[in-house]
């Protein structure tokens, strides 16, 4: 059992989240004969049930070059030819405004949990209970709350 848990542990990982319901896992894994190769994941959240749907490549290393070479061709076609007016940066823009809020949120949240030492408690305050003390769940949240050894196998 041990030696099949080696087998599959990655010597290193990369994750790449995709939108709300698709990530991507670059992982980097040691075969028996100390070689390297390479597995591409997408895992993709079901729209119906739980779990996740997983796709995967293998990717050795005497197609490295290739196969980046063709992945650079393939987008390059796409941005230069098909769609040359497309803002292709708008999505990492997004994702960035998204993390600076959900650190801002955060940030907030840990103000608000952790009271001045020097102010005093309102007890009005404390013992109301018509507003909600949490904000309200977005879509992206269960997601996020997926934890990675959910996605691993």
């Amino acid at each position: 059992m041990d030696f099949e848990r080696k087998k599959f542990e990655s010597v290193y990982s990369n994750k790449v989240k995709a939108g709300r319901r698709r990530t991507y896992f670059f992982d980097v894994r040691k075969t028996k004969g100390d070689d390297f190769y390479i597995t591409i994941t997408e895992s993709t959240k079901r729209f119906e049930g739980d779990g996740y749907e997983r796709h995967k490549i293998f990717l050795y290393k005497e197609d490295f070059n290739r196969f980046v070479g063709g992945l650079e061709d393939t987008v390059n076609h796409i941005k230069t030819e098909l769609m040359p007016d497309y803002d292709y940066d708008e999505y990492d823009r997004r994702h960035e405004e998204y993390q600076k809020r959900r650190e801002e949120e955060a940030l907030e949240a840990q103000k608000n949990e952790t009271p001045d030492a020097t102010e005093e408690p309102d007890p009005v305050a404390e013992e109301s209970t018509d507003e909600p003390t949490s904000t309200p769940k977005s879509e992206d949240d269960d997601f996020d709350s997926v934890d990675d050894e959910d996605l691993k196998w």
